[in-house]
């Protein structure tokens, strides 16, 4: 008699799928990110921390989440759209009141109102914020009929699925309407850009000129107008969850992001705008070098410098100077600066928007600081005066953008025409000189930044059933950020390797390849060309999110060229999920979902043991909840005649961490109670929770002596739970502190980061964990005690895969220095607590899910 086959569910992996057992979420207040300690980078080593909050209990929690913010907006009906918005209670607390500027309830009212002054004004709600609040999307143009509507839609299709022939199109160039996008207040509080916005959408609406009409005849202007109502309500850098949402590009973990990369995907910005504050003089892109290798750097460079000009123009013509109201002159970095405020990674709105077919996308910071300390410190008369001057600058930067992009509108929409057009034909890049970028001055080697384009990528089928949930996630992801990716219906070869049917495709030859390869290539190692960086310089979905990437980068060697591979373009993953039909299941603990479902069997009661290799052992018995859970995540439960080890608890978190690594842990399922010194301080309940994980904003030193033997007693408890896991340099001192792990904790350099080769020695935390991690100021570990395990290390040579990871300046600190070191370690302390010590970052801004598994894996060890 044959092995039963699997139950294959029907249901496709659907993205932020609910847990049977909801996940408790904090309502403790958001802490306001501290002041910058360093000229260009805007937090210290590792996150703001700690948080004390995380995702909402009714919150998609996915990356590829589609309700809500990241639905499709509405394309089909003519303009104006008025949508009569409802009205938020007023709230005398919102922090943009102090300013003398328009608090969150404000615009509704204010909106519904300018909607009624013609019919130029349209309002559409793009999603909600992470704290629900709606996220208002205003759209500028001339009355359009659905059938112009309709006309817009095909011919913006067209610059996209057909570039060649939108380049020949006459309609497109004489009546195609190019999308401007205006971003505001993504950074809560750095408020003015959204005062400037209605200003700006009062006057174009009232405007009775020649030169107006000629702009909205020709142009649709497209304002978010909070992209962060939390953080403008709370006077947070931060939304409500805690992100810094200009981070979040590409991850997409937050509604807010997810909202404006619908946007993106939606209408196809040629040109933006991202209004930020505060540097004096106003700061405004294009940016010092690297700049990111995935762009058509030539044509962003030709018409960002352009534009950034007359918005230099625009600012000093407002007449403020530095020795009348402290005002410096605006700034160009490509052209003012050296290095240290780049454009390299994709995590930034202007940057993730260049590549959905911006040829000009600019952060602008506005020069005058009335947030944190200033805030709390300048007389309101003083805030009130500079707010009105950032406003007036917001205003200046958004016209002058308007004003070029009407006049240069031929070139601009042929620009992003020719950037599609290259990368549907896979067309190598254009390097930048004097020659291919002409009028933009002091061009260098120092500012060439390509890469070669592989042929393909492919995510293939079969490549084992636990990469089979990372393979749909990153498809799913690709999909959501408008890249093209195909399924094989049959097996194929592609550069001599044979592939099976299920397979994905991602053909390079695509508009939108530079997204493509962001995404999944391994990236760059940079750490020669600049000595600081303004933010993370390596990422790569490919090698961190648990999905095994092909890289191809030529088609030879078999029949298919990747266009012509049999199958068709999906719009979402095939389902992944499974349960074998008889007898007791193994669910592999590889993937974020699968501790997900983990936790929520665990929530349910269900007895659940642990297998040798640190999965899970499901009784038959529990088979139609792990139907369930198999459909709503995407996890495969398969046959297994292991009996476990030990049975698994329902495993409760003490947490001083970062709002990532919150976000992170839930998004597993874990149930977390955020702590700090002032909660153990008070009185813990350590009977409450099993384990306690620290990375930020837990010291030792600050807790009294009652704590202390609470927590001693906590960590002394030996087989009835009382672990630690301790992440970063911040959990290496609480752990050495404490008198815990013997083991020794070397820092290499703090500024740091990056993708990084590890090898895992495999067993219960690091069993199944890919080969490459990520890490950010990183640790190693020497000095180990009698028993402490090597879970983890720094691959042997040079560990670096992509990023930025200088030596100090003592010569200290390389990588080098940590090649073949221990980079997570774990083991039993003399007290009986079981510790786990991380020196990576498995859970960065909730950004490299294939490492999550890791911690969950060292929190269900630690807790016994």
């Amino acid at each position: 008699m044959g092995i039963p086959r699997p139950l294959l569910l029907t249901t496709a992996v659907t993205a932020g799928a609910l847990l049977l057992a909801p996940l408790p979420a904090s309502a403790a207040p958001v802490r306001e990110d501290a002041p910058r300690p360093h000229p260009v980078r805007e937090s210290g080593p590792r996150e703001s921390g700690p948080q004390t909050n995380g995702p909402r209990t009714d919150a998609r929690t996915d990356t590829t989440a589609t309700a809500g913010a990241d639905a499709a907006l509405p394309d089909s009906r003519a303009y104006p759209r008025r949508t009569v918005l409802e009205t938020p209670p007023e709230n005398p607390a919102d922090r943009s009141i102090k300013l003398g500027l328009a608090p969150y309830h404000s615009l509704a009212p204010r909106l519904n109102a300018l909607q009624k002054l013609g019919n130029r004004v349209s309002v559409e709600v793009a999603g909600r914020s992470a704290g629900g609040h709606e996220l208002y999307l205003v759209t500028v143009t001339a009355p359009e009929s659905a059938r112009e509507v309709r006309e817009q839609r095909r011919m913006r299709e067209l610059i996209e699925s057909a570039p060649a022939l939108a380049a020949k199109d006459r309609r497109i160039k004489s009546t195609y309407k190019t999308p401007v996008f205006i971003n505001n207040n993504i950074h809560g509080n750095e408020w003015e850009g959204t005062d400037a916005a209605l200003e700006l959408i009062e006057e174009l609406a009232k405007a009775e000129d020649g030169a107006t009409a000629r702009l909205l005849a020709s142009n649709r202007v497209y304002l978010n107008v909070t992209a962060n109502p939390d953080g403008r309500i709370a006077g947070t850098r931060a939304n409500s969850a805690g992100f810094d949402l200009n981070r979040d590009f590409i991850t997409g973990s937050q509604p807010e992001s997810r909202a404006v990369r619908r946007i993106a995907v939606d209408k196809q910005p040629a040109v933006m705008l991202d209004l930020h504050g505060y540097v004096n003089g106003t700061l405004i892109e294009p940016t010092t070098p690297p700049h990111g290798e995935n762009y058509e750097y030539d044509l962003f460079l030709k018409n960002a410098y352009a534009n950034a000009l007359g918005m230099e123009k625009a600012v000093n013509g407002l007449g403020h100077t530095p020795g009348k109201d402290g005002v410096e002159p605006a700034v160009i970095p490509f052209r003012d600066q050296q290095e240290g405020w780049d454009d390299w990674p994709p995590i930034f709105t202007p940057q993730y928007l260049a590549f959905q077919g911006a040829v000009a996308s600019h952060t602008v910071e506005f020069p005058m600081r009335v947030n944190n300390s200033s805030y709390d410190t300048l007389p309101v008369a003083e805030l009130r005066r500079r707010s009105a001057i950032n406003t007036d600058i917001a205003g200046a930067v958004m016209r002058a953008t308007l004003k070029w992009t009407a006049e240069h509108r031929t070139s601009v929409l042929a620009d992003q025409v020719e950037t599609f057009r290259r990368g549907a034909a896979g067309e190598a890049q254009r390097p930048v000189s004097e020659e291919t970028v002409p009028g933009v001055p002091g061009i260098g080697p120092e500012d060439v930044y390509t890469t070669d384009f592989p042929r393909a990528y492919v995510i293939p089928a079969g490549a084992g059933r636990r990469s089979a949930t990372a393979a749909a996630r990153l498809v799913d992801h690709l999909v959501a950020n408008d890249v093209r990716v195909r399924r094989a219906s049959t097996g194929f070869r592609l550069a001599g390797k044979r592939y099976p049917a299920g397979s994905y495709v991602v053909d390079m030859h695509q508009a939108k390849r530079g997204m493509a390869n962001v995404i999944l290539d391994a990236g760059r190692d940079i750490s020669a060309d600049v000595s600081t960086m303004y933010d993370i310089s390596g990422w790569s979905l490919g090698l961190l999110w648990g999905a095994s990437v092909d890289k191809v980068q030529e088609a030879g060697g078999g029949p298919h060229p990747p266009g012509l591979v049999p199958g068709r373009t999906v719009s979402a993953a095939a389902p992944t999920g499974e349960v074998a039909r008889t007898g007791d299941l193994r669910l592999r603990l590889d993937d974020p979902r699968e501790l997900a479902a983990l936790n929520s069997l665990l929530a349910q009661g269900v007895t659940v043991r642990r297998a040798a290799d640190g999965s899970a052992v499901v009784p038959a018995s529990a088979r139609r909840r792990a139907a369930v859970l198999a459909d709503r995540l995407g996890v495969a439960f398969t046959a297994t005649k292991e009996k476990g080890m030990g049975t698994l608890h329902r495993t409760r978190v003490a947490a001083a961490v970062t709002s990532g690594e919150l976000f992170a842990l839930r998004e597993m399922g874990f149930e977390v109670v955020p702590v700090s010194a002032a909660t153990l301080n008070a009185g813990f309940d350590w009977s409450a929770v099993d384990v306690l994980f620290v990375s930020s904003g837990l010291r030792y030193a600050d807790l009294g002596a009652p704590a202390r033997t609470a927590l001693g007693s906590f960590l002394g408890s030996g087989a009835k739970g009382g672990g630690l896991v301790a992440l970063g340099s911040a959990g290496a001192a609480f752990n050495t502190a404490a008198g815990l792990l013997p083991a020794t904790a070397v820092a290499g350099n703090g500024d740091a980061n990056g993708v990084v080769r590890v090898v895992n020695a495999g067993g219960t935390v690091t069993g199944g964990a890919p080969a490459h991690s990520f890490v950010y100021s990183p640790l190693w570990f020497t000095g180990l005690g009698s028993g402490v395990r090597v879970d983890q290390s720094y691959g042997t040579g040079e560990p670096l895969v992509s990023g930025h990871w200088r030596a100090r300046e003592d010569g200290t600190g390389a990588p080098g220095d940590a090649a073949g070191r221990a980079s997570v370690v774990s083991g039993v302390s003399a007290t009986g607590a079981r510790v786990t010590l991380f020196g990576t970052e498995p859970l960065f801004r909730a950004h490299p899910k294939g490492l999550f598994p890791q911690v969950g894996r060292a929190l269900l060890a630690a807790a016994g």
